[in-house]
């Protein structure tokens, strides 16, 4: 921009040249600075501003019906839309949601790929033209044929809605699920056929601002910095309902929400273990690599980073505090942690790369254990290989189960 500037002036005769190029450096850098911040607020107000109706990616191309009377989708074809697995798919503004099968090519048509309608959630696809594919494949318990219970959990910013689901064997063991973020609860249904046959109850937890629990007073994400307190409103809630031992189930940030829980709440202690898919383990990794993703140049990333960890960018992100973003980075505290963690992460992931939790995991292997997936991108890791998945909790939580029972009955 500022090359452009320049070369569109035109000297004028009456000034010594000695001053037009001194001030044409004085405007150039104006400009650019100015392009910089502007591109750095952009970017930092966007990672802590919830979209709760988010301009839909995936472009449809046509809705079919065939011989059969089965509805397809055709999309064009892009990373994205020819993820492996199921998914569901919600049109823009969110006025429809449908369950999607797995990519299947369409003949003579290499740039579209299908996916077959599974089930209608609700609304009609008629007329869609873009919307979003989600991990998330159902809506509640119940399209698993998981009997819920709706619960109310009163966090800091008032009453939450939830789903509890009580446990066989293990009632007493509660695992609380943490979603991410631009997620909702649903995210955690797909783990319950794995919970379920362990025998233990779990909470799927709302948190604020995620659209079902109320708002904080910034209506901003704190990236886990605040979200926390709403985890440790769900932990006393779990103990007032007779829980003995809690297992945190983080997805994403709901990851970085449950390590700081795990660290920084008083009812740490109460916590046994955490189960973390796609987590972020360093915000200011992710934050780099979001950058480098969307072509942002190095500059403006790390204003954008000095925006959200300082009180003076406040006035810019809408943030009610600054983020702690070297306190939300666990590569450089991995002396600090203190329970065990599963962590589960795609090799591929391209929205919270696999880096931080490989070397968590060699920081500190008497805590850590990493499952490593391929080609199950962000937090589709069920999706992808649900046999894996299912294996990776089942293996983990047994041995959190039989150690807990073992410590007990040695009292």
């Amino acid at each position: 921009m500022a090359a452009k500037i320049v070369s569109t002036l035109e000297p004028r005769k009456t000034v010594p040249a000695t001053l037009l190029g001194a001030g044409i450096g004085l405007v150039a850098g104006s400009v650019v600075a100015a392009s910089v911040s502007a591109l750095a607020a952009y970017f930092a107000r966007r990672v802590v501003t919830p979209e709760l109706n988010a301009t839909g990616r995936d472009v449809v191309r046509e809705i079919v019906t065939d011989e059969a009377g089965e509805t397809w989708i055709h999309f064009l074809r892009d990373t994205e839309t020819s993820a492996a697995g199921e998914h569901s798919f919600y049109t823009h503004a969110g006025q429809c949601c449908v369950r999607v099968s797995g990519p299947v090519p369409v003949a003579d048509k290499p740039r579209l790929i299908a996916r077959k309608v599974l089930h209608t959630y609700y609304g009609t696809l008629r007329g869609a033209k873009r919307g979003n594919l989600s991990g998330s494949i159902y809506e509640h318990p119940s399209d698993l044929g998981i009997e819920a219970t709706d619960v109310t959990v009163n966090l800091e910013v008032g009453p939450a809605p939830a789903w509890f689901i009580e446990g066989s064997t293990h009632r007493s063991t509660w695992v609380i699920c943490v979603h991410g973020r631009g997620a909702r609860r649903t995210e955690s249904i797909r783990a319950l056929p794995t919970l379920q046959d362990l025998g233990v109850s779990a909470l799927l937890l709302s948190y604020r601002n995620d659209g079902d629990a109320p708002n904080a007073s910034d209506g901003r994400y704190g990236l886990g910095d605040t979200e926390w307190h709403d985890v440790e409103s769900a932990i006393r809630y779990a103990k007032d309902q007779g829980a003995t031992q809690i297992v945190l189930l983080g997805w994403s940030m709901g990851g970085a929400i449950s390590l700081q829980v795990a660290n920084r709440s008083y009812l740490a202690k109460e916590i046994d273990s955490l189960m973390l898919v796609g987590p972020v383990i360093n915000w200011v990794d992710v934050l780099t690599h979001q950058a480098r993703l969307n072509r942002i140049p190095q500059t403006v990333g790390l204003v954008a980073q000095w925006l959200l960890s300082n009180r003076a960018g406040r006035w810019i992100t809408g943030l009610a505090a600054p983020v702690n973003l070297k306190r939300l980075n666990w590569v450089e505290r991995a002396a600090e942690l203190t329970h065990p963690i599963l962590l589960m992460h795609s090799r591929d992931d391209e929205f919270v790369p696999s880096g931080p939790s490989e070397r968590l995991a060699r920081l500190r292997p008497d805590l850590v254990t990493l499952r490593s997936f391929s080609g199950a991108g962000h937090t589709r890791e069920p999706n992808v290989d649900p046999a894996g998945f299912a294996a990776a909790i089942s293996d983990f939580l047994s041995r959190r189960l039989a150690e807990y029972q073992s410590t007990n009955q040695a009292k």
